[in-house]
């Protein structure tokens, strides 16, 4: 039995991160909940009432995409070819992109993440994610929740993506992925509720 968990998915972070930095307010369907560390609101005129608009009507446009990618196998003979393609080339950057998926930056660019904001709150999930790295291997939700987690192997959960938002919430998100808050996947009963939606 093979689970990948997907624990730092960078362009749902990225995502996350621009909601609430911004102090976007999209609207839609199965949008996650808030961040359970708010980064600091950046404090930017460029960032006008206008643009912060067009951005939160293009956000869960871009979130739903970019959701559906993160829960797709990438097949491992993108990154095999990656490596034969020269740097700068027109064919990398096809590849790179099709490994990465939809995100922000096709869209916007990269000048809203030029702010200390992102690279504090940045460094705080990873410092997180390296803490979490001492975790013996038998207090891993998965161990934890072993038989709950092969029930839902053998109905095709092969991925499990996670987000740092508050609270429960969990979405399937492929044939073979569920999406769902850090919060979730630590406390067991919510863990358990999560991986029995991909069997019901």
């Amino acid at each position: 039995m093979i689970i990948t968990v997907e624990d730092r998915p960078n362009v749902l972070l990225e995502l996350l991160w621009i909601r609430e930095a911004f102090t976007l307010q999209p609207h839609g369907e199965d949008l996650p909940p808030s961040l359970s560390d708010t980064p600091e609101v950046v404090q930017n005129a460029a960032s006008s009432a206008d643009t912060r608009a067009e951005w939160a009507c293009a956000w869960p446009r871009i979130w739903h995409a970019a959701v559906a990618h993160a829960g797709a196998d990438t097949a491992s003979q993108l990154f095999d070819e990656i490596r034969t393609t020269p740097i700068g080339s027109a064919e990398r950057a096809e590849l790179l992109h099709q490994i990465n998926g939809p995100n922000w930056r096709d869209e916007f660019g990269d000048g809203a993440f030029h702010h200390d904001s992102y690279s504090t709150w940045s460094q705080l999930g990873m410092d997180a994610l390296l803490a979490g790295l001492s975790t013996p291997l038998e207090d891993h939700p998965e161990r934890r929740d072993l038989p709950t987690l092969i029930s839902a192997w053998h109905a095709g959960l092969t991925k499990i993506v996670t987000i740092p938002c508050a609270g429960e919430f969990t979405r399937k998100v492929s044939e073979n992925a569920l999406l769902m808050t850090d919060a979730t996947r630590e406390d067991s009963d919510s863990y358990r509720r999560a991986l029995s939606t991909f069997v019901s």
